[in-house]
């Protein structure tokens, strides 16, 4: 499903834009591909450039509580330098690199209730418009989903999966939000914890994996939360036991105080500092900068120390102790996911544009 749009800074009789992804999901590191369809005006117009943004919802704290913001997290030039005369069909074929550290969307196919998009932007004699929208669906890459069906099998049900603004210290992380998968404990390890916090950290290498516990609390003790690091290699995929091996850092990390750190640890950029280009769900997404590769400005402010939140929008999604027999419960299914993509994105275009 796409959003097709007029472009209305191009004024009326501009041309329109109808960006289509070629079908499937896409991993992490993947290629995305497909083509950005033109639809000429009423007039000849000079494309100067055709331009794509990765989009995603991302939730933020801050002292009066939580917030959300549409964040954009890579920028991708596909095309630009040409005419296009009036009602003129033109199409330009793309194909670009996923980030690594790219959330996922989704598992076995069925939506975990993170929202992605990708935005199309079209300048046309010196003004700049964003014009289609469509939904973007990844997949785990085979050590993600390794571990996950891993941890299916050990007991472990899936809660929800939301996306962080923040950075997760002492890690090589490069997006300026991190995606926290939550479980409900396995039954034997019930009576230590109350909720276990899952983060992969993708690289062209492999992955950080982060796991955090928030511990139950004894006759005497308070509750406390345990943090651990494991690093993976893409190739260990098929030259792992996954179930001995993720119910060996699952023991480490629930049986030992925590061996990597704490909330502390978790130093969340602040989303209202100056030039910081984070807002409410109204902020238009074009001011946010990417914190992605050294081509990018940051537009997040000095970070402070805070804590991790509690359960987000993600989409419950139980797991069967025999593997991940995905099943959305009271959630998104995947049309309500295409439609919250628009409501949410489409919300932030109407807010003004990008400022260079």
């Amino acid at each position: 499903m796409v959003f097709k749009r007029l472009l209305g800074a191009m004024g009326a009789g501009g041309p329109s834009v109808d960006t289509v992804l070629d079908g499937g999901a896409v991993a992490p590191g993947g290629i995305l591909s497909g083509q950005v369809h033109l639809q000429g005006g009423s007039t000849d117009v000079e494309i100067e450039h055709i331009g794509l943004e990765l989009i995603a919802r991302v939730e933020a704290e801050h002292e009066d509580g939580e917030s959300e913001g549409a964040v954009v997290f890579e920028r991708f030039t596909v095309g630009g330098g040409f005419r296009l005369a009036e009602q003129e069909r033109y199409s330009v074929p793309f194909s670009v690199s996923l980030p690594w550290e790219t959330p996922v969307s989704e598992l076995y196919g069925q939506p975990l209730g993170i929202v992605l998009g990708v935005r199309t932007e079209l300048a046309v004699a010196g003004a700049r418009d964003k014009g289609d929208l469509d939904p973007l669906a990844v997949r785990p890459l085979p050590v993600q989903e390794a571990v996950l069906e891993a941890l299916g099998q050990l007991g472990f049900d899936f809660r929800s999966a939301d996306l962080e603004h923040g950075h997760i210290g002492g890690t090589a992380q490069q997006l300026p939000f991190y995606q926290e998968i939550e479980l409900t404990p396995a039954p034997q390890y019930a009576h230590v914890v109350s909720e276990i916090e899952l983060t992969f950290l993708a690289t062209p290498a492999g992955m950080e994996i982060v796991l955090e516990a928030d511990k139950r609390g004894g006759l005497f003790e308070s509750g406390q939360d345990a943090l651990t690091r494991f690093t993976v290699s893409h190739h260990d995929v098929g030259a792992r036991d996954w179930n001995s091996e993720v119910d060996g850092w699952i023991r480490q990390l629930v049986e030992h105080r925590a061996s990597y750190g704490s909330h502390a640890t978790y130093g969340h950029a602040d989303p209202y500092a100056a030039g910081s280009g984070y807002g409410h769900h109204s902020a238009h997404g074009s001011a946010h900068q990417s914190g992605y590769g050294s081509a990018h400005e940051s537009g997040y402010g000095s970070g402070h120390e805070g804590h991790r939140s509690g359960p987000g929008l993600g989409t419950a999604v139980a797991a069967g102790a025999a593997g991940l027999a995905v099943g959305v419960v009271g959630g998104l299914v995947a049309a309500e996911v295409v439609d919250e993509v628009g409501d949410f994105f489409e919300g932030d275009d109407d807010e003004g544009g990008e400022e260079d």
